[in-house]
């Protein structure tokens, strides 16, 4: 669910999914035609696009690595999106090879392919849910049966959220899913943003997709870690939270925020 549409239906292959698109701006094969010509014409109204969702996909991995090294041994990611390789509990099982991880998307595609590729693995699963209804994500049986919240989880909202709209109360969503977390969880978030460009032209090609865009500016990304005490630096571009690389050209482009924070009570 790098954006999905809600709630979960039929697998529908003739409208562009955000989903669809952003593994084809990876350089997945898990798209369709319709995903490839929404995606190209993303690419020619903001050339930056495809930068910007792999800065998002390596903030990903190195605050999986994060998490893992400050001792968290369960991730709750919803919002996975198509399972493209390294996925979440590939890169934290190379560093802690008992790290618990349950995938939640409310697309059928995403839980076709996550069962296919996790059918070997007992300390993963992934379940069909819908982020617009957090409780039950939270009481889900099958979120239950690898996740324990009585002890530290980290929870991942990466490129989700920007696909709920203010209507539907994001911070209301955070907010529940926030208080079912024990101290000692962390936050793990990032979201599209026009602060750095005017992206209007870019947004209006989600308008054809299943699920619309909704961005959002740093000071309204950052209320969704109310309650959460931030990792340093903080609230900033993807590229630029703790990279452990050199920048790539053009990094000041990138459309993202993301930020990880600690939950201390």
């Amino acid at each position: 669910m790098a954006g999905d549409s809600f709630p979960a239906q039929e697998i529908d292959t003739s409208r562009p999914h955000p989903a669809r698109i952003y593994d084809y701006l990876l350089g997945g094969k898990d798209n369709y035609a319709v995903d490839q010509q929404a995606g190209d014409a993303l690419t020619a109204k903001a050339p930056e696009a495809r930068i910007s969702v792999q800065a998002n996909r390596a903030f990903l991995q190195r605050a999986v690595r994060y998490v893992v090294g400050a001792g968290v041994g369960q991730i709750l990611d919803i919002g996975t999106g198509l399972p493209t390789s390294p996925n979440i509990h590939e890169t934290a099982q190379q560093a802690a090879p008992d790290v618990r991880v349950a995938y939640v998307d409310n697309d059928p595609i995403v839980k076709a392919h996550a069962d296919a590729l996790l059918s070997q693995s007992g300390e993963t699963s992934i379940m069909l849910a819908d982020l617009r209804d957090p409780q039950a994500i939270v009481d889900h049986p099958d979120v239950r049966r690898i996740i324990d919240f009585d002890e530290p989880v980290a929870l991942f909202l990466v490129a989700v959220l920007h696909f709920v709209t203010d209507a539907e109360k994001p911070d209301a969503i955070v907010a529940t899913l926030r208080d079912a977390l024990p101290a000692g969880s962390f936050l793990v978030l990032s979201h599209a943003t026009g602060d750095l460009a005017d992206r209007r032209e870019a947004q209006a090609v989600y308008n054809n997709a299943s699920a619309t865009m909704n961005l959002r500016s740093h000071a309204e990304v950052e209320r969704f870690f109310d309650g959460f005490d931030p990792v340093e630096p903080g609230l900033v571009q993807v590229p630029f939270w703790r990279p452990d690389t050199p920048q790539p050209a053009r990094s000041e482009e990138v459309g993202f925020y993301g930020g990880v924070a600690r939950k201390t009570g």
